[in-house]
């Protein structure tokens, strides 16, 4: 066995009462080390839940790539292109993509007896993967939506059912007003959802593909888009660079050009907002290595000041300070285990606490989400207790140096 392991795990486990001194310095190590770990712990996963949640709502609310007009890319009117079934199923098959489903926009107003509110109807298919919105239903049923007939079928959100006083089953008249004049539909309202996202909950409808393409007076097999999910996030950028090359310079049988874009590029703001909180992240993660790092170099010093005399009898007995200088970095390692172990139970219990009660609550209005977000990610958890085991036992080589200083013979002469 290891010689300076030996010595460090008889002095761990033998855990000599008389050390008045050293006992509060390694509960005080101890409780740094765990303390820092947990409050990392806690930190990534909320920072990782509420990235995701406020990611996967934009991303719900749309796609990872859309496939569009290049001059509705560009600017903010909508102009249409052909998304026949063999379009459909080409995109489907471009390396990367996971699903493919056509939409329409279009601009209209929702009236009641007392009130008026300018909202975006989105048509969408029967391919129309309704996950996302199923997650966020408050009341009522999503309708099995077509693109060859109309069931006059409306999903809206419940700030626009609040700011116009309806319900589920009620029936509400929408105006749209194009090129070809005003248009009159009478829409049964079948659902409400609700997801926080102020900006798109203040004005996106959800009705049958085939009406919101009557209502842009297209053809048949002309819509605003196609909107393609990829199987890995991480891979976003490599799949929309296949998805670009294979519509690149395309032009369909009336004349539109096709492009790509991805959900990052059309969202900038909300994406850099996102990805300035993983400098938080750095700098809350350097401040608690710091935290457990200067109670560890503190301990430390004050436990070997307090080995003076053992250390004396090792160097007389012949071990060098090398050796000696392993047995207090075991010691230490031992320490900051004990530490880790409590903070990774007090990190994840929290953790595991918010995501099954979601005792901790925000204001929806302002964080886009009604409690805060926890998402637990084991191989970062690991990296974690990893480093900071790693980065304390480092900060911690210059101070066993002290052992160098401490002469056997004045040692053993102490007390």
């Amino acid at each position: 066995m290891n010689y300076s392991l030996f010595i460090a795990r008889k002095i761990y486990n033998g855990g000599d009462k008389t050390r008045k001194v050293s006992k509060p310095a390694i509960r005080i190590a101890t409780i740094g080390v765990a303390i820092g770990l947990a409050v990392m712990i806690a930190t990534v996963s909320v920072v990782l839940g509420f990235k995701h949640s406020v990611r996967n709502k934009v991303i719900g609310f749309g796609s990872h790539i859309t496939v569009a007009d290049f001059n509705t890319l560009e600017s903010s009117e909508q102009y249409p292109i052909q998304v026949s079934d063999s379009v459909l199923s080409a995109l489907r098959r471009i390396p990367g993509v996971k699903h493919a489903e056509r939409f329409a926009y279009t601009q209209g107003i929702l009236k009641t007896d007392n009130d008026f509110l300018g909202i975006t109807l989105k048509g969408v298919g029967p391919e129309f993967d309704s996950t996302f919105i199923h997650q966020n239903m408050v009341s009522g049923y999503i309708p099995t939506f077509s693109d060859s007939k109309t069931q006059q079928k409306l999903l809206i959100s419940k700030t626009i059912a609040d700011k116009l006083g309806l319900k589920t089953g009620e029936r509400v008249f929408a105006y749209f007003v194009n090129g070809q004049g005003v248009r009159t539909r009478r829409f049964t309202i079948c659902g409400i959802y609700e997801t926080n996202l102020r900006q798109y909950d203040s004005q996106i409808c959800f009705t049958d593909l085939y009406s919101a393409n009557r209502l842009n007076g297209w053809e048949r097999d002309q819509y605003g888009g196609a909107e393609l999910l990829v199987r890995d996030f991480s891979q976003l950028d490599a799949t929309a660079l296949n998805v670009l090359q294979a519509v690149k310079n395309k032009v369909d049988k009336y004349g539109a050009t096709y492009s790509a874009e991805t959900v990052i590029e059309q969202n900038p703001q909300i994406f850099s907002w996102l990805d300035l909180m993983d400098l938080n992240v750095w700098i809350i993660l350097a401040l608690m290595v710091s935290v457990a790092g200067v109670t560890m170099i503190s301990g430390l010093l004050i436990i070997i000041l307090e080995r003076t005399q053992m250390i004396g009898i090792l160097k007389a007995l012949g071990s060098r300070n090398r050796q000696i200088r392993h047995v207090f970095l075991w010691f230490a390692t031992f320490i900051i285990g004990r530490g880790l172990l409590w903070g990774n139970l007090i990190g994840i219990g929290l953790c595991l606490l918010q995501q099954q009660t979601g005792l901790v609550s925000l204001d929806p209005q302002t964080y886009y989400v009604s409690t805060v977000p926890v998402e637990l990610n084991i191989p970062l958890i690991i990296a974690l207790n990893l480093s900071t085991l790693f980065i304390c036992i480092f900060v911690l080589i210059a101070p066993s140096y002290l052992i160098s200083h401490i002469h056997p013979a004045k040692s053993m002469h102490y007390e």
